[in-house]
């Protein structure tokens, strides 16, 4: 059976009704889309050239009954903040600020539009409203949302003063009438209306208009697939058809129409029964049940998932020849564009696959946005601070419209990373001229945002074009992006000059934010891809709905009004039963005449998604009677099988060469090389012999590591003038005096690769230079409670070899490294080390600190007797001592090393040393020797490794 689309049976009753005199009438339509398709019917119907109807949107339609201009949203926003200041001033209250009256005004102004439409007494409205205050303060049906509008609202407005606030709320009550009243009379006194007051107008008396009618006199105002209508067009509607005016014809099947109980026929009861609109196309067959219908139902896991099984639904669509009005994706969640795009190819098999857009694509997701977008926070930064942070001075330079050389980028992040430059000047960005200059060309007047930002956007698109490597989607986006900021140019000329900068970047950013751009193809060839509310009267032989999950088909919040569920049913606006309604009857009229269904959901639950299918679904395979299957997407979870990686050094030359580079003393060997070793011998190879490092980056955070190159660098200046004499309690007092001033040396040695800069400190960098500050006091105790002593070196660099047995035969690596500190006290030198992190005194024995599968490796304790071996050998020195200052824990620890409660000093650290340089020499056999570079079989031995996903861990 050939189920025909609702236009055409349209198309085929308007010729036999009208014949030639159909360029008479009036085709409306509740949005542009059917228009085309209508068009298409009329041709292949006449099939010969024909006068064509005129045809309109409702809006269109309506707007044509006034010679009044329709006001933007800008134009209705300043006319309305304007008149509330006036309004708080009569009152001797405070004005409120654009920038926080803005989300508040978005809902006065819906509020108005919808009591327009409705043809609501505003003031009766209001009053109810106040009266409700008044009576129940308690009566609390805001959402937390709209809450924290008011908390920006009413600065005097706070948790405890809950019954101030309900007073602010009911002078708000009694203030609206006025404002609404004024704010029409203002806009009409400019030429201008909203679309509400057309629709209010309109249907106050429709024969007041009768120039506007008239023009339809030989022919008929046609209204085609209305479904939910607001009392004024409602009002509209009788009126002229009570005036012989007006046809229509209701898009309905007797299924959902005639059963009570089915929400999908709701509005077009209302429209028929209670109304007495006569539907052109009374009495037809139900199509919901004697058409065949095939229900294909995908459960997916994920949100995107839902768009890759298109590939699977769509095969034949992709060869198929005969492609008018035959396939449409309806992505009900209109996030899945970009992943349907993604999905849909271009062309299969080398033939090129029909695809349209009609519900174009979201600026916000474009590249261009987020280049706008950099703009308008860096101009924020630049406005405020005279600075630009480094993470949008490197998105800036790394943005693929930007159409800098790597080279360039390279160089600029270079230096960037090199000064440590969280922040950086304005003044020295904008003598990088060309696109800099461009860029971040601070704003001096709120007229100039627009124009600043047309200027960057017409350097880049230059450039881009000159370049050649401009894509077409941009170049469209770029257009549509110019075209919106010169309407607002235009829009906000005659409002801004008083404005906030900031607020104006703000109006700015949200206006761009809602751009949708049409992407080109053929309105009726192909498959089209479309949102719900775009399908209406169009009608397609397979159907494919996306995101057909609960919550957001039917959506579950009507959004935002200050207006309560309970008043809003008095008075007859929309509630959230409407929305339900008018989704349900959406799907199910572009189910009536396909026989090819198909529901995608997700059916994981976040934040986002309920993980249900929609409540449509759910009544469709309960009632209709349709054939239905069940298709279930499960992705499977694989883990790969764990493989051990090894590294090979015995037929690796690179390897070999590298290693060798030790043995020649080309190389020379760290104590925390050697140390890396220990703990993870695999991680030595990525680092030292493969060379992988951490990318650097700039942080406003300083690292760990940093405090304790800080600490290090504020106790060589601490004692670099006292070592010429014998450390006393004293002289270490009167030192301290200096210890802020040699802090913040320390600090900016360190960060910013110079001692002498000049900065004020803020934030976490304070807290850096007070936790420093801790730390240098714990370590002067310590040092008071040990004088009097003698320093003989700071910050020493100490080199010494270790031979070792290899192949049979000996061989020696050079090692070094820098003693924090060498004393000397009552004879005995002590090499002194600080440390800032949890490194412990304790240790097990000797064997056990060297093995690398182990738990007892103690990295300080391997370091500080390295330390003390090469001193030994460098100075000629003997019973030389290791101290360990742990700053977090010597208070209590003290500075030896214990094995058991043995303090590793005089004759038990002297029977230690050639036990631990015998172990040592071990080690390095085994480091040259052994065939491959294995992971430590302990975990903790590698917690902190950044090398753990190369080696499979």
């Amino acid at each position: 059976m050939q189920v025909k689309p609702f236009l055409q049976e349209v198309a085929e009753d308007l010729i036999a009704r009208f014949g030639n005199q159909l360029e008479n009438c009036a085709i409306v339509f509740n949005n542009k889309r059917p228009s085309a398709y209508l068009q298409k019917h009329f041709a292949d119907i006449i099939g010969k050239p024909f006068f064509s109807p005129s045809f309109f949107t409702i809006q269109e339609f309506f707007a044509r009954s006034t010679s009044y201009k329709i006001a933007d949203f800008y134009l209705q926003f300043f006319t309305l903040h304007r008149i509330y200041n006036q309004l708080l001033a009569e009152e001797k209250l405070e004005n409120i600020s654009s920038h926080k009256f803005f989300p508040l005004a978005k809902i006065i102004l819906s509020d108005f539009n919808q009591i327009d439409a409705d043809l609501v007494d505003a003031e009766k409205l209001y009053r109810d409203l106040e009266d409700i205050s008044v009576i129940n303060k308690d009566f609390d049906y805001l959402s937390a949302e709209q809450y924290e509008f008011l908390a920006q609202f009413w600065t005097s407005y706070s948790e405890g003063k809950h019954k101030k606030q309900q007073e602010l709320f009911i002078k708000m009550w009694r203030r609206m009438p006025k404002l609404y009243h004024k704010y029409h009379a203002t806009l009409k006194e400019q030429g201008y209306l909203t679309n509400g007051s057309v629709y209010r107008y309109l249907a106050d008396d429709i024969t007041n208009h009768q120039e506007f009618i008239s023009n339809f006199d030989k022919g008929k105002i046609i209204f085609v697939g209305f479904n939910a209508l607001s009392s004024a067009e409602a009002k509209i509607f009788t009126q002229l058809q009570e005036a012989g005016k007006a046809l229509f014809y209701f898009d309905a099947d007797t299924y959902y129409l005639d059963d009570v109980s089915q929400e999908a026929g709701l509005f077009l009861r209302k429209n028929i029964n209670q109304l007495g609109l006569i539907n052109e196309f009374a009495n037809q067959e139900s199509l919901m049940k004697s058409a065949p219908h095939h229900v294909n139902v995908y459960k997916v896991q994920g949100q995107s998932a839902q768009a890759k099984i298109l590939n699977n639904i769509l095969a034949e669509d992709y060869t198929s020849a005969e492609t008018v009005g035959k396939t449409v994706v309806v992505l009900a969640d209109e996030s899945l564009l970009i992943p349907t795009l993604q999905t849909i190819p271009s062309n299969l098999n080398g033939k090129e696959i029909d695809l349209n857009v009609t519900m174009g694509f979201a600026l916000s997701t474009s590249s261009i946005f987020g280049l706008v977008d950099l703009w308008l926070t860096s101009q924020l930064e630049i406005l405020q601070r005279d600075k630009v942070s480094y993470k949008n001075v490197e998105a800036f330079l790394t943005h693929p419209l930007t159409g800098l050389t790597q080279k360039m980028r390279d160089k600029i992040l270079t230096a960037l990373l090199e000064e440590n430059q969280v922040e950086i000047d304005h003044k020295r960005l904008i003598r990088q001229s060309g696109l800099f200059e461009a860029f971040y060309k601070k704003i001096d007047d709120p007229q100039h945002v627009v124009t600043n930002l047309l200027d960057v956007l017409d350097y880049v698109l230059t450039r881009l074009s000159n370049a050649k490597t401009l894509k077409k989607i941009d170049a469209e986006l770029f257009v549509k992006t110019i075209q919106e900021l010169n309407r607002l140019h235009d829009t906000f000329s005659n409002h801004i000059g008083k404005e906030e900068i900031p607020f104006v970047i703000y109006l700015v950013q949200k206006s761009l934010q809602a751009i949708a751009v049409p992407l080109s193809g053929d309105p009726l060839n192909g498959i089209q891809v479309m949102g719900l509310l775009e399908t209406r009267n169009l009608n397609f032989d397979k159907v494919v709905i996306l995101g057909f999950n609960e919550g957001i088909i039917p959506k579950s919040s009507i959004g935002n009004s200050f207006i309560p569920d309970s008043i809003r049913r008095v008075y007859g606006l929309p509630v959230l039963e409407n929305l339900d309604a008018i989704s349900s009857y959406m799907v199910y009229r572009l189910l009536q005449r396909a026989n090819n269904i198909n529901f995608a959901y997700n059916s994981l639950t976040d934040e986002s998604t309920s993980g249900e299918a929609s409540r449509i679904l759910k009544q469709l395979e309960y009632e209709s009677g349709f054939n239905f299957s069940y298709n279930e997407l499960n992705l499977e979870v694989k883990t790969e099988a764990f493989k051990e990686v090894r590294i090979e050094k015995t037929n690796n030359a690179f390897i070999q060469e590298t290693l060798q580079k030790y043995l020649d003393k080309k190389k020379v060997l760290s104590p925390s090389a050697l140390t890396q070793y220990i703990s993870n011998p695999i991680d030595f190879f990525f680092n030292y012999i493969a060379g992988i490092k951490e990318p650097k980056e700039i942080s406003a955070v300083v690292e760990a590591n940093e405090i304790g190159s800080i600490l290090h660098k504020v106790m060589e200046y601490f004692y670099e003038d006292l070592r010429s004499g014998e450390i006393t309690a004293e002289r270490i007092k009167e030192k301290r005096k200096q210890i802020p001033a040699l802090i913040q040396r320390g600090f900016n040695a360190v960060m910013f690769k110079n001692p002498d800069t000049v900065m004020e400190y803020k934030g976490m960098q304070k807290v850096i230079l007070s936790i420093v500050d801790a730390y240098v006091n714990i370590i002067l105790n310590q040092d008071e409670a040990q004088t009097p002593f003698h320093i003989i070196s700071l910050e020493q660099k100490v080199e010494a070899e270790i031979s070792f047995p290899l192949t049979g035969k000996e061989a020696s690596v050079k090692i070094f490294g820098f003693i924090d500190r060498v004393d000397v006290k009552d004879g005995v030198t002590k090499i002194i080390d600080y440390k800032t992190g949890s490194d412990k005194l304790t240790f097990k024995d000797i064997p056990e600190l060297f093995n690398s599968d182990g738990k007892h490796i103690n990295k300080a304790l391997i370091q500080t007797l390295l330390y003390t071996y090469a001193y030994e050998q460098f100075s000629g020195k003997t019973f030389v001592e290791p101290n360990l200052y742990v700053v977090k824990t010597m208070s209590v620890d003290g500075v030896w090393f214990k094995s058991g409660r043995q303090n590793l000093s005089g004759a038990y650290l002297e029977e230690i040393k050639p036990e631990f340089l015998a172990e040592l020499r071990k080690k390095l056999t085994e480091l040259f020797e052994a065939p491959y570079f294995v992971a430590s079989a302990v975990e903790d031995n590698y917690k902190y490794s950044i090398y753990k996903t190369l080696f499979g861990k």
